[in-house]
């Protein structure tokens, strides 16, 4: 089962994506896929509606597809959690997590255009695992008590301009994070307990056709459970809100390959998951409209 939300921005449509590919409608249970829908098991909900029998989302192939989860709390990032990723970026792999956040208004759709600020000229890709909560964590006993903690899973991508994370930063990267459409999320949420281990899970990018990046979820120096136990002994992590857990080796940042510019396509997928795509383009002037 695949949740996911179609229409035009703003206006999405609830959905679920049977295992046979058709996509029926949810907005007979819930007006949208958000952290209320998560924290009311949502998910068990609409598992039941599927099997109970759902109506079609007629046309939906033709709708745009927006991020599967709606206005969420927080985004939360951990840098440098491959060690290959972290030797790229001349830094020794980290002890302790390394935590850093994104606006929630820098998630957009799997196939949403990406804006290239203006006179940016670092702008790089970064496939990552999502991880979507769907019970509060606040100070968990241990890493064994953190995965029934989570919702679903998704792929993100986690766009950064390296100019903006280091040489602007001012000691904290999210300004290099944060620009406006910077966080493409989806496909679909897919459920936690039909991935079962997420440390199983190739994930890969590409820009312009060429392969960048190409790896699996094995090599996290920090697990997810790890991750959502050591974020709560710090933070209340609340259901609806998104966990980036780190990219793998193969970014712009390591100097092997150019940094992305308007015209450019990214194509970021992890097994089960889905891919997304992307073009980058000019990011629209001050007057456009909201």
């Amino acid at each position: 089962m695949h949740l996911l939300r179609l229409g035009e921005r703003g206006h999405e449509t609830p959905a679920v994506r049977g295992e046979d590919g058709t996509i029926y409608r949810l907005d007979g249970i819930t007006n949208d896929i958000d952290p209320a829908f998560l924290a009311g098991d949502g998910i068990g909900r609409a598992r039941a509606a599927l099997a109970a029998g759902l109506p079609v989302l007629e046309g939906a192939e033709g709708l745009r597809v927006g991020a599967p989860l709606a206005k969420p709390g927080a985004v939360l990032c951990i840098g440098q959690n491959y060690a290959a990723h972290a030797a790229e970026s001349g830094s020794a792999p980290p002890e302790i997590p390394i935590l850093f956040f994104k606006l929630p208004n820098t998630v957009v759709g799997p196939y949403d255009d990406v804006y290239v600020p203006p006179g940016a000229e670092k702008v790089d890709w970064e496939v990552e695992l999502a991880v979507i909560m769907g019970k509060q964590a606040r100070y968990l006993a241990s890493p064994d008590d953190a995965l029934a903690c989570i919702a679903g899973y998704a792929v993100s991508n986690d766009v950064s301009e390296r100019d903006y994370q280091l040489a602007q930063s001012g000691g904290q990267w999210s300004k290099g994070k944060c620009c406006e459409t910077f966080n493409p999320l989806g496909p679909w949420l897919v459920p936690a307990d039909e991935i079962g281990d997420p440390q199983r899970l190739r994930l890969y990018s590409r820009v312009n056709g060429e392969v960048r990046q190409d790896s699996n979820t094995a090599d996290m120096i920090f697990s997810v459970a790890y991750v959502i136990w050591h974020l709560s002994q710090f933070l209340v992590l609340d259901p609806g809100d998104i966990v980036n857990t780190g990219t793998p080796q193969g970014v712009a940042l390591s100097g092997r390959f150019p940094y992305l510019s308007a015209g450019d396509v990214m194509e970021i997928g992890i097994e089960e998951l889905g891919e997304q795509r992307q073009n980058l383009v000019p990011a629209p002037g001050n007057d456009r409209p909201n």
